[in-house]
């Protein structure tokens, strides 16, 4: 597979790459992020493999990510409407004023003037929410995204970072008022961040959102670079997002992926993501990289083909304890598929159940 290899994100006609590229780095505010020139030639290396997705957010970097971005492409009218750039409302660049952020019909509508302004363009491809703002109404959220979408300002929605069960209303919302539906949702997936699983991804797949997960690597620690033998010599450059991540259970399974890598003839954080990549419903994860060399790695991973084999062992050694009823779902199957397979799956006979027409009443 490559960048060009095109797929539809959601339940939409929007074709994106099988990879977004993140520019949560570009720029050198946060004090770890790519130089200007940096991620000028990090954008052009990911379009000229053929991507077209990229995303960022009005308050990565104080907004100086979207700057990049438009400062680069936008002057380009050819480039930039080649691309689907995707960006984010909620965050407060205006301390003290207590609409400068959130998602009110105010706040998103100053927000999105003023990222259109950053990015140097007069719309915007993928517009998400990026995090539950729960002291707005979502009624009001999703009327003001209408206005936007009608305008010509916003091509597409989708949500991030936001529970189940307000995704869910959010889109059931939008079928029965006709306000644009939902067309993705970003969330951190990765073997290090499984829990997803358990709500967000099946209501994703239900009601037709594409999944972009974000922290595919969870920050670097699965990036192959930290060994158990290395435990607390150096310090991750992510900080304790990292450091936390590594414990015993997560040395054991770098270990797992270090011996599929030799397997597949290539490197830990291309397995990591090739795993992704092959989970039901994930359409484009978002990698992120501070070099060039990162982002050739990363890219790497979609030639990488995991057996069936290879990923069970991965699924089974990085497997969640899923909040209920999770669980107790998946095992239900006992109760009421009597003992027969039901679209390739096979029911467990509940003991509890009659056994024979003798016994029942």
């Amino acid at each position: 597979m490559s960048l060009d290899h095109y797929v539809t994100l959601g339940h939409s006609g929007l074709r994106v790459s099988p990879f977004c590229l993140g520019a949560m780095t570009f720029g050198e505010e946060w004090g770890w992020g790519s130089s200007v020139a940096v991620s000028e030639r990090i954008i052009d290396r990911y379009i000229e493999r053929g991507g077209n997705f990229i995303d960022t957010a009005n308050g990565y970097t104080k907004g100086h990510s979207e700057k990049i971005i438009g400062d680069h492409v936008g002057r380009d009218r050819r480039t930039r409407d080649r691309l689907v750039i995707a960006t984010k409302f909620m965050s407060n660049m205006y301390l003290g004023d207590p609409n400068g952020g959130g998602a009110g019909r105010k706040a998103i509508i100053s927000q999105c003037e003023e990222s259109l302004r950053r990015l140097r363009t007069d719309y915007i491809d993928l517009y998400w929410m990026h995090v539950w703002d729960r002291f707005t109404p979502i009624e009001e959220t999703m009327e003001a995204l209408e206005v936007l979408v009608k305008s010509g300002k916003v091509r597409y929605i989708g949500f991030s970072d936001t529970p189940a069960w307000k995704v869910a209303q959010a889109q059931t919302l939008a079928h029965f008022r006709g306000h644009p539906r939902l067309i993705a949702l970003q969330i951190e997936y990765s073997l290090l961040q499984r829990t997803v699983e358990g709500e967000l991804i099946p209501m994703a797949r239900e009601l037709g959102l594409g999944i972009t997960p974000w922290g595919p690597l969870k920050g670097g620690a699965l990036s192959g670079k930290y060994q158990r033998k290395d435990h607390g010599k150096h310090e991750p450059g992510r900080g304790a997002r990292v450091a936390d991540a590594l414990t015993d259970q997560t040395y054991a399974l770098l270990e797992l992926l270090d011996v599929i890598a030799r397997e597949c003839d290539t490197t830990v954080a291309r397995v990591a993501l090739a795993w992704l990549c092959a989970q039901p419903g994930v359409t484009s994860p978002i990698i992120g990289a501070r070099t060039l060399e990162q982002l050739d790695d990363n890219l790497a991973a979609l030639d990488v083909k995991l057996t069936e084999a290879q990923l069970t062992r991965l699924s089974d050694a990085s497997k969640p304890q899923l909040a209920f009823p999770a669980q107790f779902v998946a095992a239900g199957t006992m109760f009421y598929f009597g003992g027969t397979t039901i679209d390739g799956q096979r029911g467990e006979v509940w003991s509890q159940a009659p056994q024979s027409d003798e016994e029942r009443y």
